[in-house]
């Protein structure tokens, strides 16, 4: 392993600059407009597995973006590493929150990140952490210092809900065989606090439409004598949760499994700063479902969220209108044991249920995304665990993410593989945020911890 952290000190402004050249194309595949930026950032990938030691480099198409496959296969009866990552990023919006351009990446020092951090719209989520992997797997290549076959597969699509990689897993099942799924997605408790997510949640995403007039109208001829949508709608969304911001949806709970006040008394003992937390998201207090700490509230409870809410005129000045129609994008993180689909289908029944007759009320769903827990008593976690351990110097800590990848549920069901998600990033990274970063420390430690999972994971399987 000296060999290989020897390397990394040698060539770690280069990596820096490989990773700014995939950060300054804006491959934003919710935005039609950036489709040709987006496939650029798929042949990007392409080209650095190549250039990393990959003796295989396909881009698969899809019905959407394509997915970027590579393998080295050194020895069929190795096991078999699959590394899972995207290229796509969100949108930069709103951009004029940004300290600088979001796709032309600068380091900067912070409180968190005295050693520098990149700031780009995809620092964290998910260019800089995966392409950890790739200059990991370079090291590893280029010092004969690979211990078992590697795959890799970088889709295009996941911040738009992964709509074409349950088809391209389902077609590709040999293609794709391995014994685990390596994903850095995700993020640790601190620099000094390493940690491992093992669990995450689902997601329900919809889109809702309330209709009353045929058109705009002069709020001064027709208000008070007909539905206003925006109105309406605010209404609604506030009836979703009671005075404990317990969610009022009939059945919503049904299927959610209590932790043990044992298991709560564990998750307890990860390091938490209540008053960091506050401080450092310049809030007077925190806000939720009544009996939970915060820690449990982001993690293992279900929540609703509006992501997003409009209607009317937003212009400059004013004009006095009520508007024909108001919109709002809502999303539910589910628990280990709610269904997605059930969900979506309790709120679309509710919510139809509780418009007044004076509107219309039209619900689209989007994308979903099932729960996952992983345990902590396999080979596939106990690797990750001594890789962590090799680097930082201490036992990470599992816990569970409030966040969620859709696709872990299906690399299981599909492929009958483990994921397990080594993260590297930080609550604080701001990621899907104006400002989002990745600490320079977090970057090359992922390159130097990424290895040592490649050879305990092959210890251990043997």
């Amino acid at each position: 392993m000296n060999q290989l952290k020897s390397y990394l000190d040698q060539n770690k402004d280069r990596f820096v600059e490989e990773l700014f050249e995939l950060l300054r194309i804006p491959s934003i595949s919710a935005d039609s407009a950036y489709k040709e930026q987006t496939l650029k950032a798929a042949e990007a990938v392409k080209n650095s597995l190549e250039k990393a030691g990959a003796d295989k480099v396909e881009l698969c198409p899809t019905k959407g973006y394509p997915v970027v496959y590579a393998e080295k296969i050194i020895d069929p009866n190795l096991p078999t590493v699959v590394v899972y990552g995207h290229y796509d990023v969100q949108p930069a919006d709103p951009i004029e929150l940004w300290d600088a351009p979001a796709f032309e990446p600068i380091v900067k020092k912070t409180d968190i990140h005295p050693d520098g951090a990149i700031f780009a719209r995809g620092a964290c989520d998910d260019k800089g952490q995966f392409f950890m992997h790739v200059k990991a797997f370079e090291t590893m290549v280029k010092n004969d210092a690979l211990p078992c076959n590697v795959k890799f597969m970088i889709e295009g699509e996941e911040e738009i809900g992964s709509a074409n990689l349950d088809e391209f897993v389902k077609n590709n099942r040999e293609k794709l065989a391995g014994d685990v799924i390596l994903i850095s997605d995700t993020g640790m408790l601190a620099n000094d606090t390493p940690s491992i997510t093992t669990g995450l949640r689902g997601l329900s995403y919809v889109e809702v439409e309330v209709t009353g007039p045929n058109r705009d109208l002069h709020s001064g001829l027709y208000g008070g004598a007909v539905a206003n949508p925006i109105n309406i709608l605010t209404k609604m969304i506030a009836s979703l949760h009671d005075e404990n911001n317990h969610i009022t949806i009939p059945g919503f709970y049904d299927d959610v499994i209590e932790l043990s006040t044992e298991e709560r008394e564990a998750m307890a003992q990860a390091p938490f700063s209540l008053d960091a937390y506050k401080a450092h998201l310049n809030i007077d207090d925190v806000w939720g479902e009544k009996g939970y700490s915060t820690m449990e509230r982001n993690s293992i409870r279900p929540t609703l969220d509006v992501n997003g809410i409009w209607g009317g005129y937003t212009g400059e000045g004013a004009k006095t209108v009520i508007a024909s129609k108001a919109y709002a994008k809502i999303s539910m993180r589910l628990v280990p044991a709610q269904d997605p689909e059930k969900i979506t289908q309790l709120f679309v029944k509710h919510f139809e249920s509780i418009a007044p007759d004076a509107v219309k009320v039209k619900v689209t769903p989007h994308h979903g995304g099932e729960p996952y827990v992983s345990p902590i008593d396999t080979a596939e976690y106990q690797a990750a665990s001594k890789a962590m351990e090799a680097t930082f110097g201490q036992t990470p800590i599992p816990v569970r993410s409030g966040g969620s990848i859709p696709i872990v549920a299906l690399f299981e069901r599909e492929l009958g593989m483990k994921s397990i998600l080594m993260g590297f990033g930080l609550d604080s990274d701001a990621i899907h945020s104006p400002n989002e970063h990745y600490g320079l420390f977090n970057y090359f430690k992922g390159i130097e911890t990424i290895p040592y999972y490649y050879q305990y994971y092959t210890e251990l399987k043997k």
